[in-house]
């Protein structure tokens, strides 16, 4: 590990304003008031381009292909980080495509997978989701196994990244929401004024409790 520990914090939202991005920044403050060096990469600031390409798709028989200038790019990114935290909404139980399209691009063979001795090996690494389904939804647990499932074992796991993480931030708009055993689909009024800056206040602080926990930081301790 660098002298200066460097966290590679990945924000997967396709609007400046929306929620992800703003805990993305709430993230990378807290990690460097613990002492790292941020590399904050704001996916659609950076206009990251999902769609796979002729020139990134895999060539089975060359693991040390060169790829596109952009992914070589994000790649060196990725290798320079001690630490990976994906800040992003959970979609269909899963990623959004700027994410999805991140990891295939970037995360790719040769690079991320595909050698006896995994480059990515002793990297930490926390996924980060958003959700708008509450902690005592039905559908919770089952929607953190299925992303731990794909993302730390499917993913992380796979790459060489022993020391992983998924953390799911339920409830992010402070609005019920639930579906019956018919399929109906009941969402709660929207929170507003005090109520509503209160609810992110807490949110804010829940997603630095979960980089807390999962790097050994105390509230108030540096590196």
């Amino acid at each position: 590990m660098n002298a200066v520990p460097t966290a590679l914090v990945v924000v997967a939202h396709h609007r400046a304003d929306s929620l992800t991005a703003h805990v993305g920044d709430v993230a990378a403050a807290r990690l460097k008031e613990a002492g790292y060096e941020v590399d904050l990469l704001d996916l659609r600031a950076e206009g990251f381009d999902p769609r796979m390409t002729e020139a990134d798709q895999p060539d089975w028989g060359d693991r040390d292909k060169a790829y596109s200038p952009e992914v070589r790019a994000h790649m060196a990114r990725l290798l320079a980080a001690d630490v990976i935290v994906p800040v992003f909404p959970v979609y269909w139980n899963g990623v959004p495509a700027l994410l999805k399209g991140w990891i295939d691009r970037v995360w790719n063979y040769g690079t991320a997978y595909g050698r006896s001795r995994p480059r990515l090996a002793g990297k930490r690494m926390l996924w980060l989701g958003l959700a708008g389904a509450g902690d005592g939804d039905e559908f919770a647990a089952w929607m953190h196994e299925t992303l731990d499932r794909v993302l730390r074992e499917g993913v992380s796991f796979y790459c060489g990244i022993t020391d992983a993480a998924v953390a799911v931030l339920h409830d992010a708009e402070g609005e019920s929401q639930t579906v019956d055993a018919a399929g109906n689909f009941d969402q709660g009024a929207p929170l507003l004024g005090a109520a509503r800056t209160a609810h992110y206040e807490a949110l804010d602080r829940r997603a630095e409790t979960r980089l807390e926990a999962f790097l050994g930081l105390g509230p108030a301790q540096t590196l």
